[in-house]
């Protein structure tokens, strides 16, 4: 990496990470008044509320990584053109070409970080943290670090996950008597939650009596259990928590049971795009810089990237909607935002180039 690409390009990352220090830490501000209603409730406290709040900034991280990328680019930007470094930059040969090849290594660099944690960090550090709110609100759930425990009269369960549509996967359930003796043993697969009873799918029990063990397997069994929706609604994976791996996964399942699948595609395509949205913000940034800092407002400027980022945001939210009721393809959906996003800042650009 060229010298002048290296000092460009740490200049708009250390702006942007300080971008999404801020933007992440006002937006934990407010969860944390939000949750504050909560506190009180089972053994929830305010100890729990921040523990949450932490939990789930890796997921924050992810959603805002487009507008830190923007608001820090244009600052850092800004700044570039205030102190006449971008005006060098321009005479010193590099061309407007040359510059956006700088500003695509920047943002690619972001845009592998935004996949790594919506990926892996993010769904992780959700379900957790809905996992720990819900142990604290209702005493009978502990989380776990890969599935939920839940504790009921005469019999403990673990649930590996809690999928969207009420189902569960992965279910191990051991009876015990009054004298804290196994009975029997259970597994399952999956499994759907009803009111006041579960519906276990491929079951699996092993009954432990005096004399043998005694096995029985059943293509479905209904299991009488107290933990409902309402509970188990807070620690279902919801689509935009999910991986996409996960999601595709999930989607092939519901395919497989002939269920509907759009929302849960439209959900994997913007996986799929959200990370390339950051690239786009930081050509947009770009595409807003003038050559000369003088007669630049940098609050305008970053008044007007914030605005810019929101209206991305529910530009995406708005196609998103538009999928599910009109039927239009889940990858136009997710593509045309970003799209004409890239291409109206590369129209930008040019212009710019012509000046």
């Amino acid at each position: 990496m060229k010298l002048l690409t290296r000092y460009v390009v740490l200049r708009l990352g250390k702006a942007s990470l300080l971008a999404l220090m801020a933007l992440v830490s006002l937006y934990g501000f407010f969860d944390l008044l939000g949750e504050a209603g909560n506190i009180g409730k089972g053994t929830y406290t305010t100890a729990t509320a921040f523990q949450y709040v932490l939990l789930q900034m890796p997921a924050r991280a992810y959603l805002l990584m487009p507008l830190a990328v923007l608001t820090g680019a244009l600052f850092a930007f800004g700044r570039l053109a205030a102190d006449c470094e971008w005006a060098v930059v321009k005479t010193s040969g590099v061309d407007t070409w040359g510059i956006v090849r700088m500003v695509l290594v920047f943002g690619g660099a972001f845009a592998v970080a935004t996949a790594l944690l919506g990926e892996w960090a993010a769904p992780e550090m959700s379900r957790r943290a809905d996992a720990l709110k819900a142990a604290a609100k209702s005493g009978q759930v502990l989380a776990a670090q890969d599935g939920i425990w839940i504790k009921e009269n005469g019999s403990m369960v673990y649930v590996a996950s809690v999928l969207p549509d009420n189902g569960l996967t992965g279910v191990k359930i051991w009876r015990y008597g009054d004298d804290f003796r196994l009975q029997e043993a259970i597994s399952a697969p999956r499994a759907r939650v009803g009111e006041g009873q579960w519906l276990l799918f491929d079951s699996r029990s092993s009954r432990i009596t005096p004399e043998r063990v005694e096995t029985v397997v059943q293509p479905q069994r209904v299991w009488a259990s107290g933990v409902g929706r309402a509970l188990l609604a807070t620690l279902q994976v919801k689509p935009e928590q999910m991986s996409w791996t996960a999601l595709g996964r999930y989607i092939r399942h519901l395919e497989h049971n002939r269920q509907q699948t759009q929302m849960y595609r439209v959900a994997w395509w913007n996986k799929l795009v959200y990370p390339a949205a950051v690239v786009v913000m930081a050509l947009l940034a770009l595409a807003f810089t003038p050559v000369s800092g003088r007669h630049a407002n940098m609050g305008l400027k970053l008044f007007g990237g914030v605005c810019l980022g929101l209206l991305f945001y529910f530009s995406g939210r708005l196609f998103g909607f538009t999928s599910r009721l009109y039927g239009v393809p889940a990858w136009v959906a997710a593509l045309l935002p970003t799209a004409a996003f890239a291409v109206w800042a590369l129209v930008l650009i040019r212009r710019q180039e012509r000046r």
